[in-house]
């Protein structure tokens, strides 16, 4: 009989909140709470079927030291940048991943990053712990234009509430924009060159890494704010650092970075005209426990295929 299923980094809030409202999914589950050491986690993994993965990195010489994996359930989206999806399939290991559990979670951090930049909370929060009291100059966002690249369920979240407070909502998406969400699907260019402020809405695949990249990023309009709640590796952080170091970009707030966490002295560290959270764009505990739930789900699903 195979074993149970195995969750193998779970953080412990997840832990708490699985044992609280979602033991009764996968009654069998065992769950190793924290990151394992390599030996740890090669005792852990042998004889499993399936895998569920919160954040570890599933290399190509991990799975085949592990013949009798046959899925891997990653939470959430993302899952190309914590496993080798090409070295699993060839592997005969089914990878599932899914979105929309954090859409609302996610767009409504979006939202308030857009006022922290725009208000310069972060800077002003600064310099009062400083021992300053200087208000800062900024402006309202109604009749503003905000620009989205990208309008799935998170991107279209961010247009409803956009146009709900008085933006003028430009939009782009790869596969066409949803004529229902109240926002001008517009070129590329056009939106680039036409937003006060842009958001970053795109899933990161081999087709969108680097996508505003240092030519895009100086298609943007002058004084223009960047918001990324997507994904780091969207965009190039060395051409974004230099805009905002030459003024060209006003501000931008990042929810996302190409290494996580920023490693000491990041440039992005340094700068005033940047506000920084630690991808916690969905962390609330709707978004947690639509995210366990529904990894859960698909474990049985896999463990009904065996």
């Amino acid at each position: 009989m195979p074993l149970p299923p195995l969750f193998i980094d779970c953080p412990p809030f997840l832990d708490e909140l699985r044992r609280a409202e979602l033991g009764h999914l996968v009654p069998d589950l065992e769950v190793h709470v924290g990151d394992p050491d390599p030996a740890t986690r090669s005792k852990l993994l042998e004889g499993r079927t399936i895998v569920m993965n919160d954040h570890s990195q599933f290399d190509r010489a991990l799975m085949a030291s592990c013949p009798a994996l046959k899925a891997i359930v990653f939470l959430g989206t993302g899952a190309a940048s914590f496993v080798d999806l090409a070295a699993a399939a060839e592997l005969g290991i089914t990878v599932r991943n899914y979105k929309g559990y954090g859409d609302r979670s996610v767009a409504e951090h979006t939202i308030a990053m857009l006022f922290a930049a725009v208000r310069r909370i972060a800077e002003m929060d600064r310099a009062v712990r400083a021992g300053g009291f200087e208000p800062i100059d900024s402006f309202e966002i109604r009749g503003r234009t905000l620009g989205l690249i990208g309008t799935g369920g998170i991107g279209g979240e961010v247009a409803r509430m956009a146009a709900g407070l008085g933006m003028q909502v430009l939009a782009w998406n790869r596969s066409g924009v949803d004529p229902a969400l109240p926002a001008e699907a517009v070129e590329l260019d056009d939106l680039l060159a036409r937003a006060d402020i842009v958001s970053l809405h795109l899933a990161l695949n081999e087709e969108t890494r680097g996508f505003l990249d240092a030519a895009r990023i100086g298609r943007l309009k002058p004084g223009a704010i960047l918001v990324n709640t997507a994904r780091g590796a969207i965009l190039d952080e060395v051409a974004l650092i230099e805009a905002l170091r030459a003024g060209r970009l006003r501000h931008a707030a990042l929810d996302v970075f190409v290494e996580e966490p920023l490693p000491a002295g990041h440039a992005l560290l340094g700068l005033d005209n940047v506000t920084l959270t630690p991808h916690a764009g969905f962390m609330t505990r709707e978004a947690s426990v639509n995210l366990v739930r529904m990894a859960l789900e698909l474990v049985e699903e896999e463990r009904a295929k065996l």
